[in-house]
């Protein structure tokens, strides 16, 4: 049977054990289409980068999920039909993981107060800053302005010693608003 990892957000509003239940409904759904869940993960309610029908964060949910398409289908129907869920993604997967999810690692490491992970914060660990280290700023490190970058390419084009700044552009005949008494008959 195809392998499948499925998520769904279920609205900020209902409490962590209605999530819970939603989730053992939809199990007992491909468990009846014959398939089954090997392992199911809730990550809590995490803010969502967008609105969605009127949420700014959601619970999440994940499931691995063991089962024939018409068992997952089923399991998409009915939640499309549900109010408390307000998006599911499914994806077929070659196979499951058996580790906990980054989503879980996260959170286990934000527990422990690990806070040396590195990152984008300056020091002399690379980044976006410029510098030495080469980043968006030109000089010639290569970067979007200006600088020994040689010719060549579909970039930004550098003014020659020969080329003169544009002026505005002529006016043309629909450019001109047309009035009444200067349109012909």
């Amino acid at each position: 049977m195809p392998l499948y990892e499925h998520v769904f957000l279920a609205r900020q509003d209902i409490s962590q054990a209605q999530v819970e239940a939603l989730t053992k409904e939809y199990t007992t759904v491909i468990e009846e289409g014959g398939g089954k869940v090997g392992k199911t993960e809730y990550w809590g309610v995490k803010t969502i980068a967008f609105k969605i029908k009127k949420n700014r964060k959601a619970h999440y949910s994940l499931l691995n999920i063991d089962a024939p398409p018409a068992a997952v289908a089923e399991m998409e129907r009915r939640m499309g039909l549900s109010t408390d869920v307000i998006r599911f993604l499914t994806v077929r997967v070659d196979e499951h993981e058996t580790e906990p999810s980054i989503q879980m690692r996260k959170s286990d490491r934000d527990e422990r107060g690990d806070r040396d992970r590195g990152g984008f914060r300056g020091g002399d660990r690379g980044g976006f800053r410029g510098g030495d280290r080469g980043g968006f700023r030109g000089g010639d490190r290569g970067g979007f302005r200006g600088g020994d970058r040689g010719g060549g390419g579909g970039g930004f084009r550098a003014r020659e010693d020969g080329d003169r700044p544009r002026g505005p552009r002529p006016p043309r005949d629909s450019d001109t608003p047309s009035t009444p008494d200067t349109q012909e008959s």
